[in-house]
């Protein structure tokens, strides 16, 4: 009877729930589009952001599953629930499986467009795991593209537009972010970071930062045109949106400093 709880908490733990976070960029679009307060609008939102834990999950598996010999000699990877053996390799690929084609398959409940937003995802992620993250600045920039399919996912669930500006930001945005984590891997990990992430030992820290600079100063630019494009069209008294490049400077400052300060 034990077995059950702790092969159920392996199942959980290797579809990664922490990593559920990044899919709440689905809110993006529907959100800055005020569509959220509405009943319908958000549940379909609710329904993409499933849909993308579930496919999510489903690469996770299946990187696991392709990556589990290398894995098991690995000093912290063999703890994974796939390498350490706690999920059986036949089972971990029914449920992998089960996830990539249900999350596509929840999102034709919806719209078409969002199951085929969810199925790039899946093949993007693929490539990625396979190929292109062993190549220098490819590999940014599909990380950074795999925040951008979300987005556009959340946009295609409620069927709202995404704006040139709106899609720009969104993807300087993915690229500072993803280019801040190998910022903080290779300061961290120094010399040895070639060992842990091929692609970390073609980068420097100089780099790094230039694309740092660049990406946030796009994203802030980018965001401004978008905030008062949506002011104009929206046609409000009140500044919302003007306003809320504020918080979004503020955003992007905080990220600059918590890199800086090695995290």
């Amino acid at each position: 009877m034990s077995t059950h709880p702790s092969l159920l908490r392996s199942l959980l733990k290797e579809a990664r729930p922490k990593q559920w976070a990044k899919n709440v960029l689905v809110v993006a679009a529907p959100g800055a589009a005020g569509l959220l307060s509405h009943r319908r609008p958000a549940l379909q939102t609710l329904v993409a952001f499933i849909a993308f834990c579930m496919v999510s999950s489903g690469t996770y598996y299946w990187n696991d599953i392709k990556d589990v010999v290398a894995d098991r000699g690995h000093p912290t990877k063999c703890r994974r629930p796939i390498a350490s053996g706690a999920v059986p390799l036949p089972l971990a690929r029914v449920v992998g499986t089960v996830l990539l084609l249900g999350g596509i398959a929840v999102g034709f409940t919806i719209r078409w467009q969002l199951a085929v937003a969810a199925a790039g995802y899946v093949v993007l992620t693929t490539l990625y795991s396979t190929v292109w993250k062993h190549i220098a600045v490819v590999d940014l920039v599909a990380v950074a593209f795999g925040f951008v399919v979300r987005a556009i996912g959340g946009a295609t669930a409620v069927n709202v537009k995404m704006s040139m500006w709106f899609l720009l930001c969104t993807s300087f945005g993915s690229l500072f972010i993803v280019t801040g984590k190998r910022f903080a891997e290779l300061r961290e990990l120094g010399a040895d970071a070639g060992a842990t992430r091929a692609t970390l030992g073609e980068y420097s820290t100089m780099f790094l930062n230039i694309v740092i600079a660049v990406a946030v100063g796009a994203t802030l630019v980018t965001y401004c045109i978008w905030a008062f494009d949506t002011q104009q069209l929206a046609d409000n008294r009140f500044p919302w949106f003007e306003l809320s490049i504020i918080p979004m400077v503020m955003a992007l400052l905080r990220y600059l400093l918590i890199l800086e300060q090695g995290h």
